[in-house]
């Protein structure tokens, strides 16, 4: 009978989304699932609408809810990870502060100024849990979903002796898109995707053997698909292959599209097409929605989806509880599975089983896709070093090696931005005092 701890649970709808995939689990009928979050009000919203879960699928499974976590980690077989730490109070001095320095997020919460405080923020909470885990469950398998995934699943990794896997939707929602581009029945696509998260490159996508990049290349001149995914279709014209994230969140990765205001009209659309500040200016009020949706669910005023997702928890409980082997994309710490990128954190195939997540070698990445996957990994080392570290001084050295960053800012700018940015949101970065 498997025990589901969920850390941050009070983001109630996407742990009401994994209770669900998991509840919809065939032959998985018993078992615990246990809610931790620091925000009682949340953390009994999250309660309840696991247990009207439970009822709707007639499983038995019980519901512990505490906001101590050491109260419910012991004997816990799976922890899922979905934290939030210090956002509501940040979410503007993170976007606000570098575009007075000319630099221009759309999302910024895994990368670029935005996600490298994201990481400083939440970092220390993050490992702090970690050891507790190792403590209290060591046999536990950590399934991370927070941002900036690479980051704090690396952090993860070399802090703790844990299974850990960070886990995105990424890659699944991405196939599925390139399968409608095409026309093509989903699952008659073969392909092959590694990378890092939120850069991991399709390098095959065939159908009976035939290879379907020339046609994708075809469909990307037809303005009714190209202006569906401008950068990424931009990125896959030039280097050949096509990128996992959206064409907003990627354009911050690259230093392409954003330093120039020609640049941005001509590569960025609305929303999560590249819209300046699209997360900070929404998030907030999507967190508010998505709380007023789960009330209404309780309420009986809004239909409560039992539909399985694509995200990969729940597959990788299946396996493992019930010998059912199947395969994800998992972002672990490199041990060769891409043979040109360095020890950090890849998005990779893994065959999960009865006996675990294991990584599946991929090979070496075409040298220019590999180029940019490295130079994020090196970011992605430095904020590591600075979260075990304590160590202010490497996080600044981090945002100098931004790429979207170093495309805007001189060094000493950089350096001043990144100043403006610690003193604002100094409440929130205590442990590195």
């Amino acid at each position: 009978m498997p025990k589901v701890t969920l850390v941050g649970a009070g983001s109630a709808v996407f742990a009401r989304q994994i209770i669900t995939d998991i509840l919809a689990v065939e032959g998985l009928d018993r078992g615990i699932f246990a809610l931790v979050d620091i925000d009682p009000v949340r953390l009994d919203l999250a309660r309840r609408i696991a247990e009207r879960l439970i009822e709707l699928t007639g499983k038995d499974w019980t519901v512990e809810a505490s906001t101590e976590r050491l109260d419910v980690l012991k004997g816990t077989d799976y922890v899922v990870n979905s934290i939030e730490v210090a956002g509501l109070q940040n979410v503007r001095h993170d976007y606000d502060i570098p575009i007075k320095y000319g630099v221009d997020q759309c999302i910024g919460d895994t990368i670029g100024p935005g996600g490298i405080f994201k990481a400083l923020r939440t970092g220390p909470a993050w490992l702090e849990i970690v050891a507790d885990v190792e403590r209290l469950a060591p046999s536990a398998v950590v399934l991370n979903y927070t941002n900036p995934m690479s980051i704090l699943t690396l952090a993860a990794s070399r802090s703790s002796g844990l299974s850990v896997v960070g886990l995105c939707h990424s890659v699944q929602a991405t196939s599925r898109l390139l399968a409608e581009f095409l026309d093509v029945p989903y699952d008659d696509l073969t392909w092959r995707c590694a990378g890092i998260n939120h850069n991991a490159w399709f390098t095959t996508l065939e159908r009976h053997g035939k290879d379907l990049y020339p046609q994708l290349r075809e469909r990307a001149s037809q303005p009714e698909i190209y202006e569906r995914d401008p950068v990424r279709f931009d990125v896959m014209l030039h280097l050949g292959a096509f990128v996992t994230e959206s064409s907003g969140h990627f354009s911050e990765y690259v230093p392409y599209y954003r330093k120039r205001p020609d640049l941005l009209e001509r590569y960025t659309r609305p929303g999560y097409l590249g819209e300046s500040g699209f997360y900070a200016n929404n998030w907030p009020d999507w967190r508010k929605e998505n709380d007023e949706r789960i009330h209404s669910m309780l309420h009986g005023e809004t239909e409560i989806p039992l539909k399985r997702s694509h995200e990969y928890a729940s597959y990788i409980i299946e396996a493992m509880e019930h010998g059912r082997p199947t395969s994800i994309h998992g972002n672990v710490t490199n041990s060769g599975s891409i043979e040109n990128l360095p020890d950090g954190c890849v998005e990779v195939e893994c065959v999960v089983g009865p006996d675990g997540i294991r990584p599946v070698t991929f090979g070496p990445l075409p040298e220019q896709l590999a180029a940019l996957n490295r130079s994020h990994m090196a970011v992605h080392e430095l904020v590591v070093q600075a979260l075990l570290e304590r160590d202010r001084r490497k996080a600044m050295y981090a945002l100098m090696l931004d790429p979207l960053t170093a495309a805007v800012c001189s060094l000493d700018e950089t350096e001043k931005m990144f100043d403006e940015m610690w003193e604002a949101e100094r409440a929130s970065l205590a442990a590195f005092e």
